[in-house]
């Protein structure tokens, strides 16, 4: 772990009571536990999702995880839209607003996933990854800019890998990780952008597979997500980064246990589903 690093993480030193979080996704996974995780200090969570109605591999909707925020002791908002369209974006971020009267964070978590080759990924697929990650990426944190610069500390984080340019990613599955890696270089270049404006602005990617529904709707997914570690870790993770000092804590890549590390954690077996440490499976792009 680098003294930067360090440095930059101060958990709690800016509590997230009273303040206002827009997240794209979050009606269930990393996401959701994100969102829980903020509603515990009493945070305003408003969550823009397209699942309005419960599907049959997946639980949750936008207006179930809303309940589980307030039940965790936050204020809550269901906003039903997709992160592709310009004017459901504009609308949630209006609404976030109007509804809280501001917006201190915003998490992009919103993504979709096709690890297939180049041959077999369809441009369905490809238009899709490309529109939901790195075009919604983009156009949450555009819209939510003129707020963000209003807040104390505000933040903007991410779900993307670091920038490994290691060729083996990119031949593993081409299309997903361009579409990753585009949601990576906006926190790159937002970073460097807004410098000089107060606005924090990072990635957070686990350092081991995590169990989640699209996990478990692998093939052989049950068995993956054994050897996994629960999305609480990440939420954790994301806290830590959420209260530090928007200032001092921008243009990372960070992965959920090199901030836990620097909050004090040395112990991550907690967060394990069942697998010794050492039979975790690490994430890819790491």
């Amino acid at each position: 772990m680098s003294e930067s690093t360090r440095a930059a993480i101060a958990a709690n030193a800016k509590p997230l009571k009273g303040k206002t979080i827009l997240m794209s996704g979050g009606s269930r996974g990393i996401g959701l536990a994100i969102a829980l995780r903020a509603a515990a200090d009493g945070a305003n969570v408003a969550i823009m999702a397209k699942t309005a109605t419960a599907q049959a591999n997946l639980e949750g909707t936008v207006f179930t995880a809303a309940q589980e925020i307030t039940a965790a002791g936050g204020h809550s908002l269901a906003i039903v839209g997709d992160v592709r369209n310009d004017e459901d974006v504009m609308a949630a971020v209006t609404q976030t607003q109007e509804r809280f009267g501001g917006i201190d964070v915003v998490v992009n978590n919103a993504s979709a996933i096709d690890l297939s080759k180049t041959e077999e990924v369809s441009m369905k697929k490809y238009d899709l990854m490309m529109d939901i990650n790195v075009r919604g990426t983009f156009l949450l944190s555009k819209m939510a800019l003129p707020h963000l610069r209003a807040s104390e500390n505000g933040h903007i984080l991410t779900l993307s890998p670091p920038l490994n340019l290691a060729p083996q990613w990119a031949g593993r599955h081409l299309a997903y990780t361009m579409a990753k890696y585009g949601m990576s270089m906006t926190t790159l270049g937002l970073a460097e952008e807004l410098r000089d404006t107060g606005i924090g602005v990072n990635s957070l990617w686990p350092a081991t597979l995590i169990d989640t529904a699209a996990i478990r709707n692998m093939p052989h997914g049950v068995q993956m997500a054994s050897a996994a570690r629960s999305a609480r870790i990440v939420a954790d993770a994301a806290h830590a980064i959420l209260t530090s000092d928007a200032r001092a804590c921008s243009g990372n890549f960070f992965t959920d246990e090199e901030v836990l590390a620097a909050a004090g954690v040395s112990d991550f077996s907690g967060y394990s589903m069942g697998a010794a440490e050492a039979d975790l499976v690490p994430d890819i792009f790491l």
